[in-house]
């Protein structure tokens, strides 16, 4: 099993979202993350928010990997959206997101961060891998998706 299949549960994917705006996603992605983990969703939304205004976490070919750190968060925790409709997200090549991986990681977990990042964006480049999870029919598959990746050799 790889490192993000550890840290996403079936529990935090979340199919056919409507959420309209990255504040929006932020908010769901933060009751999510309160009603799962007991994180306060307001310090979630804000730290989300935060490294967007530092630069977009959007990748292009329609993928977004938020990420933010959370001061007292013990280990990294990952939630997975997949959205009914594409939404605006300053991505390299201009196209809206409408597949999102959301990271929080300790407040000075940085090899680590670096680390989830990197195997999140070799996830999202393959493109066999972006075309099963836009279509897995639910959120079990989604997850053994996840669970059953692994690097091109």
């Amino acid at each position: 099993m790889n490192q993000i299949a550890d840290l996403l549960p079936a529990a935090n994917i979340l199919l056919d979202l409507e959420a309209g705006t990255k504040s929006r996603l932020f908010d769901a992605v933060g009751g999510l993350f309160e009603s799962q983990r007991g994180l306060v969703r307001a310090s979630v939304v804000d730290s989300l928010m935060a490294r967007e205004k530092l630069g977009s976490t959007g990748l292009g070919q329609g993928i977004a990997i938020p990420h933010g750190r959370i001061k007292g968060l013990k280990t990294a925790l990952g939630a997975f959206v997949r959205l009914r409709s594409p939404i605006a997200f300053d991505a390299p090549d201009g196209k809206p997101v409408g597949q999102v991986f959301v990271l929080l990681v300790p407040e000075h977990a940085t090899e680590q961060h670096l680390q989830l990042l990197s195997e999140l964006a070799q996830m999202f480049s393959e493109r066999r891998f972006r075309e099963q999870i836009a279509n897995a029919p639910d959120t079990s598959r989604l997850h053994a998706l996840f669970a059953q990746w692994a690097p091109a050799a």
